[in-house]
């Protein structure tokens, strides 16, 4: 199966560029891992809060798990002796760049961050990595990514578990203009990398959730571990395979129906006995102040001193001076947009790691020491 749209549509930049000895989605790859966005995610958190074991799964390897997941479904689709003809790359680029927007502290500091704003619908992770690589990312000049990456990446919806069949968009998607989650990718490679994304987080999950002793590996549901596995490595074997039987001769990719229903079984077992087990549930409460105060705090200090940045230099606070400078590196995307300082706030504040929102609500509910001069 191909996909729908001219192939200019979905190798087209915002600004054009030269080509280069690489093809053009892996030249997305390199540009999305030579960013900071990128960079960040080893510090932010997929479920468990700051935690302090190093083989506790971050967001970083969170995205290689979804990218190398989605690369792999591709190309069992193009070996299945039907005729697909998915490009790697692609999903892989997708893979990469998919969680670049999203928020520190997991989804807990997403849906806290939206509620701050307003509304649950105010603050979308998907939207948010598509303005990242459009926009904010390379000091507001953004990634210049190719249509099918970004497409991607702002399509990439994998909280869905009623979803089944899946295929691309016959028309392509207006970007700049999606404000929710019901717009579906317009390449099968997109398609591809929404199913990913729930197969790399639901069997990683469980092993953190059992190193961490909130459950053990008896606890997953029966019918999960006799047909699935037990074990993180053996329910993305058993996923990927089920998806390129299911989808080889089909117009859709998508689970069988034996197998959707354990997946939607799995991730109610994921929420019920990890998501929202007391001891993480302890932490949304904290989560939640550090968002809203980290918020209030950089919309008071904005409206105080706009873009006087000679005023944020000589500030006596890091978390100060840092603010002003993110703001005056920005300049480009953020004049554009009249300096709209909830808009440079949620950008900031969405942008942080966990162990740098930690850092700067030390700094500003902490007091410094005063500095006296022994006699």
């Amino acid at each position: 199966m191909r996909n729908p749209l001219p192939q200019d549509v979905y190798l087209r930049r915002t600004k054009p560029t030269p080509p280069d000895i690489r093809a053009e989605y892996f030249r997305d790859q390199t540009k999305i891992i030579h960013s900071y966005p990128f960079r960040r995610l080893k510090h932010k958190t997929q479920v468990f809060y700051a935690p302090d074991n190093d083989h506790v799964c971050t967001r970083i390897e969170h995205v290689l798990h979804v990218a190398t997941i989605a690369a792999t479904i591709c190309r069992g689709l193009n070996l299945s002796g039907e005729d697909w003809q998915l490009d790697t790359e692609l999903a892989y680029a997708i893979g990469l760049g998919h969680d670049l927007g999203h928020a520190p502290f997991g989804h807990e500091g997403e849906k806290a961050l939206a509620l701050t704003l307003g509304t649950a619908k105010s603050f979308v992770h998907e939207i948010n990595s598509y303005r990242v690589v459009e926009h904010l990312a390379n000091h507001g000049q953004g990634l210049n990514l190719t249509y099918a990456v970004k497409d991607g990446i702002i399509c990439h919806n994998g909280e869905d578990f009623e979803e089944k069949g899946l295929v691309p968009s016959k028309v392509p998607n207006d970007l700049e203009n999606i404000r929710d989650r019901v717009c579906m990718p317009s390449t099968y490679e997109g398609c591809i990398l929404r199913l990913s994304d729930r197969i790399a987080y639901l069997g990683r999950d469980i092993e953190d959730a059992i190193m961490a002793g909130l459950i053990t590996r008896d606890d997953i549901p029966p019918k999960v571990a006799a047909s699935l596995g037990r074990t993180n490595a053996e329910i993305i074997d058993a996923l990927i395979a089920d998806v390129v039987k299911t989808s080889k001769a089909s117009q859709a990719v998508g689970f069988s129906a034996e197998r959707h229903a354990l997946v939607a079984e799995l991730g109610a077992f994921n929420y019920e006995r990890i998501y929202y087990h007391p001891r993480l549930v302890k932490y949304h409460r904290h989560i939640k102040t550090i968002i809203e105060t980290l918020y209030g705090y950089f919309i008071e200090l904005f409206k105080e001193h706009g873009t006087n940045f000679a005023a944020y230099a000589a500030m006596d606070l890091d978390v100060d001076r840092n603010f002003g400078r993110y703001v005056e590196q920005l300049r480009p995307i953020y004049e554009k947009e009249g300096y709209n300082g909830r808009t440079i706030v949620t950008d900031y504040v969405a942008g942080m790691t966990d162990v740098f929102a930690l850092d700067c609500m030390r700094q500003i509910s902490i007091p410094q020491p005063m500095h006296i001069r022994r006699p």
